[in-house]
């Protein structure tokens, strides 16, 4: 299920934000990042858990085994990193590991995120963003440590923000109707079914449901959890009390 459209009859304002961080992003990716080509770049500003968890820059390559077979993975050549690293929070919210990674993060954040905007303003909006992504980060770098999982693994992406943006979303727009394509089809299914399945499967692959290879694979389900759950929160601090759970 894969969302493409929502209602947007109520707009009001034009989500400067929202399209601002969609440019963002892509210009991260295609000058900064080389189109996922330029891993000097990649490695020196995607977020660490283990720089997070010590506050020190580590530039080394490291090898990475796999956490459930033991089988060595390859290497990751970590690069210096010139701002603070947990600045590496921010960072690493504007990149991205390819082309299917950021299109898919864009098309959410370009559904879901102009409705938050047009109920809490651009400055709250992006604020909401931003909190949301760090705190996706720092789930994402805990539950790495207590899950005994490879700390030297760098992070990166809009999912953890954009998950928040689905959290806030759901919880004012509970029966919005949103445009998906499901089985080669296009229909239109409440947001709570859309993103109720959504957030189900993270919670399922993170856990283990689907197989450990899943559980400890290439993608940040803390990250995604931690950043939904952020969002269901922050939004009633963010949006207008008087548009809650409008629908």
């Amino acid at each position: 299920m894969f969302p493409i459209g929502d209602d947007n009859s109520d707009i009001t304002i034009f989500p400067w934000v929202t399209y601002a961080l969609i440019i963002a992003n892509v210009l991260v990716f295609v000058i900064f990042q080389g189109m996922g080509s330029n891993d000097h770049f990649t490695y020196a500003f995607s977020a660490v858990p283990e720089e997070i968890l010590k506050g020190i820059d580590v530039d080394k390559a490291v090898a990475i085994y796999n956490p459930v077979t033991g089988v060595r993975q390859g290497t990751i050549d970590l690069q210096p990193t010139p701002i603070p690293v947990y600045l590496t929070l921010i960072t690493s919210m504007f990149m991205h590991g390819g082309f299917a990674h950021i299109f898919g993060n864009m098309v959410f954040l370009h559904v879901f995120g102009d409705n938050l905007e047009n109920v809490m303003g651009h400055f709250k909006f992006f604020a909401f963003y931003m909190i949301c992504g760090i705190f996706a980060g720092l789930s994402q770098v805990y539950t790495t440590e207590f899950t005994g999982g490879n700390l030297f693994v760098p992070s990166l992406g809009a999912s953890g923000a954009i998950s928040g943006v689905l959290g806030g979303y759901v919880f004012l727009f509970p029966n919005r109707q949103v445009k998906v394509i499901m089985m080669r089809m296009i229909t239109n299914v409440p947001a709570y079914v859309a993103l109720g399945i959504w957030i189900f499967f993270q919670i399922a692959a993170g856990f283990g449901v689907f197989g450990a290879e899943e559980a400890s694979g290439g993608v940040a389900y803390a990250a995604h959890i931690g950043g939904f759950a952020a969002g269901l929160v922050a939004v009633t601090i963010f949006a207008d009390k008087k548009t809650e759970t409008e629908d």
